[in-house]
Order: C-alpha cells, then sequence, then structure tokens
C-alpha cells in the first residue's frame, strides 16, 4: 500500500452477504471515494459460513448463529482477534467501532496492537440510545445485571476512545455523558437516498390518504400507540401502512391482535421488510409518515419520507427533534400521548393546502441535511479529527456536519 494511504478498520455487528444488496453497495461504494484510506468491514455474514471477500471494500465476515447470547458471545471472541491480525497485518491507522460495545473490542485491539508497536486510532460511533434501547426492543434475562455489563463494557471503551462520531443532539449530549473532552463529529448514518431523489409521486400529496410507518416492529417504536390513535381518528379513506420486519415476532403478533380487537384490521395493511425502492413507491403515494417512537436515535426515514415532499409526525424523543419543526415540516408530540398522536393525525387531513406546504418545507429540508457528498465529506473530516487528537486534551472539539 503507497505510504501516504491510511487503512481503517470496521467493526459492527451489521450483516452482509456476497454479492452485498443494493443499499450497502452503494454505502461501501461512496466510501471507497475516501482516496486516501483503504477500508477492511468486520460483520456478520447472513449464515453460519464465515465469508472474506472484496466488493467495493475488503469484508470479514463472522458466522452468524441464531440466538442473540451467541452472536455476541461470536463476536467478543473472534472479532478482536481479527481485528488486531487487520491492524498489525495492514499497519491499520483507524478503527471505528459502530456502538460502544463493539468499541470495546476496538479498545483491546487498540491496546494489545500498541504493545506490539501500532496505535491505531479509536473512532465510536453512537447511533442510539445505547443504554435504554435494547430494553425497549425485546424481553432481556437478569435485566439488571444485562445493565450492569452492557455500562461497564461502554465506559471501558469510551475512556480509551481518541473521537466520537454521533447522529443526532441526544446521541452527543449521551456520549459527552461518558467522555466529555474527546472530539465529537455529529452527522446522519447513511440513507440510499437517491432512490427517494428520483422517485416521482404516484398520488399528489393533496389527494393521498395513506399513512405510513416504515421501520422494525419492536416495542420501542410505539406501534401500539399509533394503532389506538388511528383507531381514533375516524377518516373514512385513511389507511395505515405498518412497512418494516418483524424483529419481535411476539410483538408483531400482539400488533395484528390489537387490529383485530379495535376492529380497524380492514384498514391496516401490515407489509413486512421491503427494499428502499419498494418503500419510495409506496411512501409515494402516502400524506403522512409517522414515527411514533419511544426511544429514537436520529431515524433516517424521516429524511427519506421528506424527499419525497411528505410531513411527518414524529415523538419528541431522540433525534426527530432535530429534524422536525412542530408545525413547520410536521408535527412533534409526546412519546406515547395517543390523544396528542391523534390531533396531530387530524390536522395532516385538516387542509390541503397547509399540507402540501408542509411537504414543501420537508423537502427543501431533507435537501441540505443529508447528501452522499456531504457524508463523505463529513467521514473524511471525522478521521482527520481522529488522526489529530491527543487522547487526554482539555478540548471538546467542533462538531462536524448538522
Amino acid at each position: 500500500m503507497p505510504e501516504s494511504r491510511k487503512t481503517v478498520c470496521w467493526i459492527s455487528s451489521a450483516r452482509y452477504r456476497k454479492p452485498l444488496d443494493a443499499t450497502a453497495s452503494r454505502k461501501w461504494q461512496l466510501m471507497t471515494r475516501l482516496d486516501r484510506y483503504e477500508i477492511h468491514v468486520i460483520g456478520f455474514s447472513t449464515s453460519l459460513r464465515p465469508r472474506v471477500f472484496k466488493e467495493q471494500v475488503w469484508f470479514y465476515l463472522l458466522p452468524q448463529p441464531q440466538p442473540s447470547l451467541l452472536r455476541y458471545l461470536t463476536i467478543f471472541s473472534l472479532a478482536p482477534l481479527l481485528l488486531i491480525a487487520l491492524v498489525l497485518r495492514y499497519q491499520g491507522a483507524i478503527i471505528v467501532a459502530q456502538s460502544p460495545y463493539e468499541g470495546a473490542i476496538g479498545a483491546f485491539a487498540a491496546g494489545i496492537a500498541s504493545l506490539l508497536g501500532r496505535r491505531p486510532k479509536l473512532i465510536i460511533e453512537n447511533h442510539n440510545n445505547f443504554e435504554e434501547d435494547v430494553f425497549l426492543q425485546r424481553a432481556i434475562p437478569l435485566p439488571g445485571l444485562y445493565r450492569k455489563l452492557m455500562l461497564a463494557t461502554a465506559r471501558y471503551a469510551f475512556r480509551r476512545a481518541d473521537a466520537l462520531r454521533v447522529v443526532s443532539s441526544s446521541t452527543a449530549a449521551r456520549a459527552r455523558h461518558y467522555a466529555p473532552e474527546l472530539p465529537q463529529a455529529r452527522f446522519m448514518a447513511f440513507s440510499d437516498t437517491e432512490v427517494f431523489r428520483q422517485m416521482e409521486r404516484r398520488v399528489p400529496i393533496e389527494a393521498a390518504a395513506d399513512i405510513v410507518y416504515a421501520g422494525a416492529l419492536i416495542p420501542r417504536k410505539g406501534l401500539h400507540h399509533l394503532l389506538n390513535a388511528f383507531d381514533a381518528l375516524d377518516h373514512p379513506r385513511a389507511m395505515l401502512h405498518l412497512v418494516g420486519g418483524a424483529e419481535n415476532a411476539a410483538y408483531a403478533a400482539s400488533l395484528r391482535r390489537q387490529a383485530v380487537e379495535l376492529g380497524i384490521d380492514s384498514r391496516v395493511r401490515f407489509a413486512g421488510a421491503v427494499s428502499q425502492r419498494e418503500l419510495a413507491s409506496r411512501l409515494s403515494a402516502a400524506r403522512v409518515l409517522v414515527l411514533p417512537s419511544l426511544s429514537e436515535g436520529m431515524g433516517r426515514v424521516v429524511v427519506e419520507a421528506m424527499l419525497l415532499d411528505i410531513p411527518v409526525i414524529g415523538s419528541r424523543v431522540g433525534g426527530i427533534p432535530d429534524m422536525i419543526t412542530d408545525g413547520v415540516n410536521g408535527y412533534l408530540v409526546e412519546p406515547g400521548d395517543e390523544a396528542e398522536l391523534t390531533a396531530a393525525l387530524r390536522r395532516i387531513y385538516d387542509d390541503e393546502n397547509d399540507v402540501k406546504a408542509m411537504g414543501e418545507k420537508a423537502r427543501e429540508f431533507a435537501d441540505g441535511f443529508f447528501s452522499p457528498r456531504k457524508h463523505i465529506e463529513d467521514y473524511r473530516q471525522l478521521f482527520e479529527l481522529a488522526l489529530a487528537s491527543a487522547r487526554g486534551d482539555k478540548t471538546d472539539g467542533a462538531a462536524v456536519g448538522r
């Protein structure tokens, strides 16, 4: 490798397949524009078969057992060894960990590598409320012990990091709580926004009646509250489309039962997981996107919907208020407040001219908030921030991006 190029070793629990799906392919193709850097990615395979291949960047995929406990054991036992080997073999200059928990693996690997003459910089990314979100997604055995182990792992990582990357004002605040002196960069997670920018609306927004939710069917998304609010809406043409995979099967089944018990099952569609192109097509016929989350890091689907001139109703949690200006490009509601959510839905149907103007404001915001060019420049600045960082300096670091 030419001396001017630097190696970035990326570690996450993301799942990849060969060939990459369209969104992952575009994401990593974009990252190759960082021509000063060569990227090596550690993640999970989509099966029990480990894989190594190059497609845009290098991938080293661990076998993926089904129970979550076994996945944790796999990544915490195998990934440190693999990461140390990559840092030493390719003279790794930067480790990027896509959560504080993978950050602990990165911190351990960086420490061992330093004993062997190589000290890579460690960037920890914080995309969500890592302290609470897992408890809002599924039932956790021995939650008290689990929480103590999680937080001890996160603290270990933050103490050894060189820079932080966050996605919202709320994730920035949580990261500062653990590492107040580290430089931060703040910018949105990658979205395949070209699909949404290129999609033409199938139904003008003033004529549209569909309400769309897009995301995983898990408790922290607050969908049980959305069903109750939709039941109280009483709009003759309104249809609710729940787009997303049933990551919590028991919760998804309870939502179906709830729709039947409320008598709205004929007006609620469970679409399942869809491609980005299919999501864009569904949004192109929607009047509003609703994100009723109880906890949310950023919610990039907000930007994706706004690119199709759609106002968004979202909870006042996490990074959602960073994107929605109440009454301008959507409405903000308190998490779990079903009456307020119903009232916001009614306002969306009240005045056709208002909803069209809100949609235009939404598109205007989204165009400036995220673009592939901006995303890659934000990462370039983040890497430079990490390489320039001297751990322990009493500096706060300027935020990169929005």
